[in-house]
């Protein structure tokens, strides 16, 4: 059993949790992510690792409530535990093949909407624990949406903005991120994206005006963690590919997004059913 040992929320239905997990603590690295379920009988959630200290033995993640399973995660408090705690797993961030010296070169702008900032911040951290300052984004709808903001200023340069005004920049986040190019100067030669599915799609087309290299995280796709089920599925580059695990981070410039988009919303209706309600035929 995994002990959760500490809990907070972060904005209305989003809740934060370090959890007991000294294996995966000692292991985990930026862009990974864990399979959790709440009990025996619990549905397989994977969930991105927002930050890690293999010295406590814990991992800290986030979880949003959309539907039964996440709903249930929320509910948990400190000291209650997970049945299954699985990981890390999938690929680390491609920032982690780079020498120190190619990495003091280079010019990195992370962009984060949602909930998509906590996954942002263990590579920010990353970053800066080997002398890089990167540029953050982080878009929300309005002000009291915001997470992570104050974790993130102590790695990184942030900029905010809101589309209602509410807080920082007036607009969207591409808003932001051309304005920053073309009104502040800024120049950039790497950008990672992660956040809401149509977010990273439109963040994407503006960098690739830009011609700047830019990786996405499509671990919003992701059921069972292994690729066995193929609801990952996605085109990358006219080609086939399991986000569990080739991902969950790809070239932003050749990901399919429309399709991606078309499969998140497949399962959005079976997200929100009670398991109570549903005529199980497996014999399980």
């Amino acid at each position: 059993m995994f002990e959760i040992v500490s809990k907070r929320e972060l904005a209305p239905n989003i809740v934060e949790m370090k959890v007991h997990a000294p294996r995966v603590a000692s292991s985990a690295l930026p862009g990974q992510f864990v399979i959790v379920r709440t009990d025996r009988a619990g549905e397989r959630i994977p969930l991105t690792i927002c930050d890690y200290d293999s010295e406590k033995g814990t991992v800290t993640i986030v979880t949003q409530a959309v539907g039964y399973s996440s709903r249930k995660i929320i509910d948990m408090n400190e000291g209650d535990a997970f049945a299954d705690f699985a990981g890390p797993l999938g690929c680390p961030s491609d920032l982690l093949d780079l020498t120190e010296d190619e990495l003091k070169k280079k010019k990195i702008l992370f962009v984060a909407g949602g909930v998509g900032t906590a996954p942002v911040y263990p590579q920010v951290k990353w970053l800066k624990a080997h002398g890089v300052d990167a540029d953050v984004v982080i878009g929300a709808k309005t002000k009291d949406l915001f997470t992570y903001v104050d974790e993130m200023k102590t790695v990184g340069n942030v900029y905010l903005c809101t589309d209602d005004g509410s807080e920082g920049f007036h607009g969207m986040v591409t808003g932001l991120m051309k304005d920053l190019i073309d009104n502040q100067g800024k120049e950039y030669d790497h950008c990672v994206i992660i956040g809401p599915m149509i977010m990273m799609k439109f963040a994407a087309l503006t960098t690739k005006e830009y011609g700047i290299p830019t990786v996405v995280s499509l671990n919003a796709l992701m059921v069972d963690g292994t690729g066995m089920c193929g609801a990952c599925r996605v085109t990358v580059d006219g080609q086939t590919r399991f986000t569990c695990v080739e991902g969950p981070e790809f070239d932003g410039h050749k990901v399919d997004f429309d399709e991606a988009m078309r499969r998140q919303n497949m399962y959005r209706d079976h997200k929100k059913t009670h398991p109570e309600t549903h005529n199980c035929k497996c014999n399980g």
